[in-house]
This record gives structure tokens, C-alpha cells and sequence, in this order.
């Protein structure tokens, strides 16, 4: 077996131990509090610097499913990095707001993509596909399995 083989039956092992946990999250930061955080950025609202912890909530999540002797990919740090770092709000901010918020937006997006993938991903493959769906794909770019 492959080490890509190998870690994506670990990758889905994983999903599946961590459904419930994932599926939960994921219900989280979706409906009214995904709604609310992204009304908060075109609101020019400081709450919308709330998108950082729900951003560092799924990141943590991301990370406890990597399979083993993985790490998430530099693209996707550097995006989270900028946007869930723990940037306090300063009135000063409200000068040059999208400088400041966009980020928090950005890695909110692509965090919330990657969970949905995983619920998704985790709940309809039981094993590898060969032909490789868009979103499994790009899971597996998370992960630098692919």
C-alpha cells in the first residue's frame, strides 16, 4: 500500500471517529452565526472579530483529524494565520476596515469549506474513490496527501 493510500483510509478512519464532533461544529458556525458574521463585516460591526475564535475552533478540529505524520498545508496556515490570530479590535480599525476584517472573513470561508468537506466527505465514502470528487480532492491537498 501507498503512503496516499495509506493515509486516506486513515483520513476517512478519522472522519468517521470524529463525525458526531465534526457534524456538531460544523452546525455551529452555520445559520444565523455564519449569517451574522458575515453581515458583521459589511456592518463595519467590531463582532465580526468573533469570526476568529469560530475560525480557530474549526482549524483545532481540522488538525485533530489529520492522519497521522501529516500536517495542513502552508497555503491554508498562512490563510488562517492572518485571520484567526487573536487581533483585538482597535477603534483605529474602523479607518482601514476591510485591511484589518478581510482576513477574519477569508479563513472563515476556508475553514467552513474544509469542515464541510469532511462531514461530507466522511459520511459518503467508506473507501478511497478512485475518481476523486472536488471536494475529497481538495482534502487531500489539506492534508499534503495529494
Amino acid at each position: 500500500m501507498s503512503f496516499r493510500e495509506e493515509k486516506e483510509l486513515e483520513l476517512l478512519k478519522n472522519l468517521n471517529a470524529h463525525h458526531a464532533e465534526l457534524v456538531e461544529l460544523l452546525a455551529s458556525v452555520s445559520g444565523r452565526r455564519y449569517e451574522s458574521g458575515v453581515y458583521r463585516y459589511y456592518s463595519i460591526s467590531f463582532k465580526v472579530y468573533g469570526l476568529q475564535e469560530d475560525t480557530r475552533r474549526m482549524v483545532d478540529a481540522l488538525r485533530r483529524i489529520a492522519p497521522e505524520g501529516t500536517t495542513l498545508t502552508s497555503v491554508f496556515e498562512e490563510i488562517c494565520q492572518a485571520g484567526a490570530s487573536g487581533k483585538p479590535f482597535e477603534p483605529k480599525h474602523n479607518a482601514d476596515w476591510t485591511t484589518h476584517t478581510r482576513p477574519f472573513v477569508e479563513a472563515f470561508f476556508h475553514a467552513r469549506y474544509f469542515m464541510e468537506m469532511a462531514v461530507k466527505y466522511g459520511q459518503e465514502l467508506d473507501t478511497p474513490p478512485m475518481c476523486l470528487p472536488f471536494g475529497w480532492a481538495a482534502l487531500l491537498c489539506l492534508y499534503q496527501i495529494r
